[in-house]
């Protein structure tokens, strides 16, 4: 798994914030890069703790690929 993908699995499980997980989800499908959310302070805090867990290797690789099959986009 990518590192973008990753981190939009990780900020989408890390709250229960309706408005984190829709930054997730648009994290996934690109509308939205890690650069515009770390200008967002309501994000910005859980961004900075995702990318950390990713830097220690916490992540369960096929429950990414799950949350990526359910909330991919794809345009055909």
């Amino acid at each position: 798994m990518d590192k973008v993908t990753c981190i939009a699995f990780l900020l989408y499980h890390s709250s229960k914030s309706q408005d984190i997980k829709e930054k997730a989800i648009q994290l996934l499908n690109g509308d939205v890069s890690i650069r515009d959310l770390k200008r967002n302070a309501s994000i910005q805090a859980q961004l900075v703790l995702a990318e950390s867990m990713l830097r220690k290797n916490n992540v369960d690789k096929h429950k990414v690929q799950l949350f990526a099959e359910e909330f991919l986009l794809l345009e055909v």
